[in-house]
């Protein structure tokens, strides 16, 4: 017989889901707290707080050997990077002309495939790849080698997709980057190496679980602040149901293709696949989409998809990061002893 599953039990094995949707109904509440021009000034407190936060902690977390190893895995880099600028793009022209048949707003479809140009973003894949005991370490490796790639070929790709592009701020890159992910990385390892902490003593994961979360409540309140000029409940009910759909189908496909390829990938490199193959990013996405469409009438419509995507990505990953974690237990438990 099942033990019985109380509400607690349920709470504290999908809290980081409660989190998210907790994160949304506060900032739908009150969504000046965590705008950019609110009084928690996010454009440091999340970029220099939240974000250095989460890497400083995988910089402790990790083992060394376990980054050298990383760089060693080729296929699944590029599986990883050749998915989210090929394989996305491509999908999203085809899923875009089926949408066209229903009648959506093709400024809300061009939105979808400035979208798809994007490269990953870096924080919040890592977490949840983290989160739902994927490789970390690929995780990381491969958000910042996209947010590198994406300077090359997020404009080449909008070249291609739509007749026109914009550089990408190279140096503001690389400078965001290094100050916000590779410095304190570093530094974490630093700190795992020469001072002997590993973390046990405190609960580094949900630390870093809480700075996602800060970094999802300020998402929102930013996403609840942003003015909806001439967007019509179409444009955005279109937007939403389109965003959603695309995603479940992204998500579907990096794990059935990653697991036709089990020779070479392990359980932890699939989940770290679904979330990194998948995620765009919204940092980089917006001033594209300001400089691209600058002086148009239908900037709203086109910004509205990325606006929806970065949310519904965080929001679907709450929701099967449980699921990704019991399939590690369960195949880590089916491993035969050493």
């Amino acid at each position: 017989m099942k033990p019985r599953i109380t509400l607690y039990d349920y709470l504290h094995k999908h809290w980081l889901l409660v989190g998210i949707l907790t994160c949304i109904f506060f900032a739908g509440i009150y969504p000046e707290l965590g705008s950019k021009n609110g009084p928690l000034h996010t454009e440091y407190s999340v970029k220099y707080g939240a974000v250095t936060v989460i890497f400083l902690i995988s910089g402790i977390s990790l083992k060394t050997e376990s980054i050298y190893e990383t760089f060693q895995q080729h296929k699944l880099h590029l599986f990883i990077q050749g998915f989210t600028f090929v394989f996305i793009p491509i999908f999203t022209q085809i899923f875009v002309k089926i949408l066209n048949y229903f009648g959506v707003n093709p400024w809300v479809l061009r939105g979808l495939v400035t979208v798809a140009c994007m490269p990953p973003p870096v924080s919040s894949a890592v977490i949840l790849t983290r989160a739902a005991d994927g490789n970390e370490t690929a995780a990381i490796f491969n958000s910042v080698l996209g947010s590198f790639l994406g300077v090359v070929f997020t404009p080449i790709l909008l070249l291609i997709n739509l007749g026109f592009t914009t550089l990408v701020p190279l140096l503001a890159t690389i400078i965001q980057l290094t100050t916000t992910v590779l410095i304190p990385l570093f530094l974490g390892q630093i700190i795992r190496n020469f001072t002997g902490f590993r973390g046990h003593t405190l609960p580094l994961n949900t630390i870093g679980q809480c700075a996602l979360l800060f970094v999802i409540y300020t998402t929102f309140c930013d996403t609840f602040e942003t003015p909806e000029h001439h967007l019509s409940a179409t444009d955005v009910l279109a937007s939403v149901f389109s965003v959603l759909l695309m995603q479940i189908i992204l998500l579907g496909l990096s794990h059935a293709i990653a697991q036709c390829f089990q020779k070479h990938f392990t359980i932890q490199d699939v989940i770290t696949i679904i979330f990194c193959s998948t995620h765009k990013s919204l940092t980089l996405g917006i001033p594209i989409l300001r400089i691209l469409f600058h002086g148009y009438s239908h900037l709203s419509q086109i910004s509205l998809p990325l606006l929806v995507y970065h949310p519904t990505q965080i929001i679907l990953g709450g929701l099967i990061v449980t699921q990704l974690k019991d399939w590690v237990q369960l195949h880590r438990s089916k491993r035969p002893p050493v």
